[in-house]
């Protein structure tokens, strides 16, 4: 089932449905009423075959919703790398619940990794926009930032490139599929580090590679640091970037994680 979303802010959010292909099992009676909101990376979009790929593994165990966020793909407006893309997952998230799913956990990867993450703290946890349509049962964070403007590794200075420079935004548009909105965020929104003490009493799992070209494991770190007892953490050995990097294992692990959070 394929739709077009409207955020908040009035922004057209491309969106597809996959039913889950879960049998009955006396052992997992919550499986069936779960679905799993998925928030891809930095110019991705639903229509690509690393997200098709997560969708495929999580229709495993339970419905799964994707979306492209804005300025991705057929979704309207620009890319604001993870600002306004929260309203993206919460109108995402109130999708997968009049689809008549109860339990609705996000998954994001990178910068989606950093939406789950502020979206939870903004609409789950101790709940501060009170629209509980939107909230989320449980967090994945894979791949994310735990801070702002990080420059410190090749991968994240051209990606600075692409989004600051007139330039490098021409080559989002044409060569990546991704409108980025000139801009600069202003005010400066809530960083993941600082979103994670709000998630609680929400589940948390941070999942990260140790060989990772875009963020070293002191992100991962500082985000399992700031949700102290709250969140769980999984380094991976081997494992790069997001979803490119999270193979099958990998992801029937997270799937039975999500399905366990419902007791």
């Amino acid at each position: 089932m394929r739709t077009f979303l409207y955020t908040d802010d009035g922004v057209t959010i491309d969106s597809v449905y996959d039913p889950g292909a879960v049998v009955y099992d006396s052992s997992r009676p919550s499986a069936g009423d779960l679905a799993f909101v998925v928030a891809h990376g930095f110019t991705g979009d639903v229509d690509r075959p690393h997200v098709r790929r997560v969708v495929e593994a999580f229709t495993r165990h339970g419905g799964v919703v994707t979306f492209s966020f804005r300025g991705h793909g057929a979704s309207g407006g620009r890319s604001t790398v993870g600002d306004r893309e929260v309203l993206d997952l919460a109108a995402a998230v109130r999708w997968a619940r009049e689809l008549g799913h109860a339990r609705v956990v996000t998954v994001g990867f990178s910068m989606g990794g950093s939406v789950v993450l502020r979206h939870a703290a903004l609409y789950g946890g101790d709940g501060r926009e009170g629209d509980g349509g939107a909230r989320t049962d449980a967090v994945v964070s894979v791949s994310a930032p735990a801070r702002w403007y990080y420059r410190g590794t090749a991968p994240m200075r051209k990606l600075h490139w692409l989004v600051t420079r007139p330039e490098g935004r021409l080559v989002g548009r044409y060569g990546f599929r991704t409108r980025i909105h000139h801009q600069e965020w202003n005010p400066v929104p809530m960083s993941p580090v600082e979103a994670v003490p709000r998630i609680a009493p929400t589940p948390l799992l941070i999942v990260h590679g140790d060989q990772d070209g875009y963020f070293p494991l002191d992100h991962p770190r500082m985000l399992a640091q700031a949700a102290g007892d709250h969140g769980e953490l999984w380094l991976e050995p081997g494992m790069g970037h997001a979803e490119h990097a999270a193979g099958g294992a990998l992801l029937d692990r997270i799937g039975h994680w999500a399905v366990a959070q419902g007791g």
